[in-house]
């Protein structure tokens, strides 16, 4: 039975629990076009089937990654991997900023890696927006 967007959320602290609801109202209201769901454990939003953005539980914090992240040219987030993500931790709801929570999500519309197709090409990530 897979785990629902809700269900993660319910499952966390009161503190990262508060994070993740705000986390996934946003997403949802600034890629309303985008495909919502479990995926390896944790909630993701997915364009035309790849991986955008998405967040996961932490030791002490919430996690928000953005597949195409280091692209966005903003020295708030921080690089995760081997490819193109990047990501800010919260461990208090007073740390998200909403308008920039707000130019993230657009940049994730405009600027997105073919992760879908990477296996494809045998590891090698092309830019399609």
């Amino acid at each position: 039975m897979q785990m629902t967007i809700k269900a993660f959320n319910e499952a966390q602290s009161p503190e990262e629990r508060a994070i993740c609801d705000i986390l996934c109202h946003e997403i949802d209201r600034g890629l309303p076009e985008a495909e919502s769901k479990i995926w390896h454990a944790h909630p993701v939003w997915f364009l035309q089937g790849n991986p955008i953005v998405g967040y996961n539980k932490l030791k002490g914090c919430i996690r928000l990654l953005f597949w195409s992240g280091q692209s966005f040219e903003d020295e708030e987030l921080i690089p995760e991997g081997k490819f193109k993500a990047a990501g800010v931790r919260y461990s208090a709801e007073s740390q998200i900023d909403m308008g920039t929570l707000a130019r993230w999500l657009e940049a994730s519309r405009d600027i997105q890696w073919d992760y879908k197709n990477i296996v494809k090409r045998k590891g090698t990530l092309i830019r399609l927006g």
